[in-house]
């Protein structure tokens, strides 16, 4: 491709340059039919006239389904066409910053983290409901806009321009830190990948870490395939406890196993939105409050002020070990001390045993009979 921007794609005027990728060149262009600004994305064909006819078939059609989708968290696509060896994109022009720079450099606060994976979530949903499968959710095709809404780069082509990663068996498309399991191993996908993509997203948003990292890309393919992810929580202690269940669901294994829908998922993030809130409010309490008490303001209230529920054990039979307890004495003067604990109980009465009393009643009896016939 000639360093040199071409002066037009179509009808769209070439103004400047935005960005360079993997793919190709990102452009601002005038639409000069319609008088608006818009981002031309470009993808280089690649290969003889019939790959890159084949190519360009599956590209255009891929596109133009993506512009078909109309939904506040999808970037609008405008036009598709070629110049040359290249494809182009025409596309709403986003004034923002991708997810990835957010996670890397700002942190992200458990609430705001799950407001962005629900916005993702309910376009996944929009797209899903038309057939379309994203294929590539990641941070890097996910843009924080400057009011905070999001938008979903890339939608439905985002597969055809990844770069290759060679594997000891083959080449894999993609990006594999954010790929599915079915992906990994080269099974049919459909839109459940994309819910196992966002909760790689969404873990990675909550805790600044990815959820399945190694060495190389073997490694790396069997924890996806094969590994639990280790709960956020146990990463970020502000995160709810809610969240993980969340993210397990998203992260199993088999896809059936998964989220019915990114809708469902997207309702559970927006429930679970209150709890994180409160999470980080106790979390700036914590940090707020003074490090060592003040000696003349009284003791220290515990931090858990509802009564400690203490469940029973499975292991411990309760019908034998309370009758067993029961006779431990209850007057001040018999307090018994067992290892700290001062137990005070109900005195049980004793029971008499009738027929032992009749025996030994008998043989006194007899032994009373026996010495008056002596003494006769």
């Amino acid at each position: 491709m000639s360093a040199i921007p071409p002066p037009r794609f179509g009808r769209f005027e070439v103004v400047d340059i935005l960005g360079r990728g993997a793919m190709g060149v990102v452009y601002r262009a005038r639409d000069s039919a319609l008088g608006r600004t818009v981002a031309i994305k470009t993808i280089a064909l690649a290969g003889d006239s019939k790959e890159r006819d084949t190519h360009e078939a599956r590209f255009m059609q891929e596109a133009r389904a993506a512009g078909s989708l109309s939904h506040p968290a999808i970037v609008t696509i405008y036009d598709v066409g070629r110049e040359g060896d290249v494809a182009f994109i025409a596309m709403e022009l986003i004034e923002g910053r991708d997810l990835r720079d957010l996670i890397r450099e700002l942190g992200l606060t458990p609430a705001r983290a799950m407001a962005i994976g629900a916005a993702v979530a309910e376009g996944l949903a929009a797209a899903h409901e038309r057939g379309i499968v994203h294929r590539d959710v990641k941070p890097g095709n996910i843009m924080v806009l400057d009011d905070h809404r999001v938008k979903i780069m890339d939608f439905g082509i985002a597969h055809m321009h990844e770069p290759m990663v060679k594997t000891q068996t083959g080449v894999l498309l993609g990006s594999p830190q954010y790929m599915s399991p079915e992906q990994i191993v080269g099974q049919a996908v459909d839109y459940r990948t994309d819910i196992f993509s966002l909760g790689l997203v969404l873990y990675e948003m909550l805790t600044g870490a990815k959820a399945f990292e190694g060495q190389d890309i073997p490694e790396l393919m069997f924890k996806v395939a094969n590994l639990p992810a280790t709960p956020p929580s146990h990463i970020a202690p502000d995160v709810p406890a809610v969240v993980d269940f969340i993210i397990a669901r998203a992260l199993k294994k088999r896809a059936e196993e998964r989220y019915a829908s990114a809708a469902d998922m997207a309702r559970d993030l927006r429930a679970a939105m209150g709890e994180a809130g409160m999470a980080e409010e106790a979390a700036i309490e914590r940090q707020l409050a003074p490090t060592v008490p003040d000696a003349g303001a009284g003791p220290v209230p515990l931090a858990r002020e509802e009564p400690l529920e203490l469940r029973p054990s499975p292991r411990f039979d309760s019908s034998a070990g309370l009758a067993r307890l029961a006779v431990l004495p209850a007057q001040p003067e018999d307090t018994v001390s067992r290892a700290g604990w001062t137990v005070q109980m109900k005195r049980e009465p004793r029971r008499v045993d009738g027929p032992r009393v009749a025996v030994v009643l008998a043989l006194v009896l007899a032994t009373v009979a026996a010495i008056a016939m002596v003494v006769v």
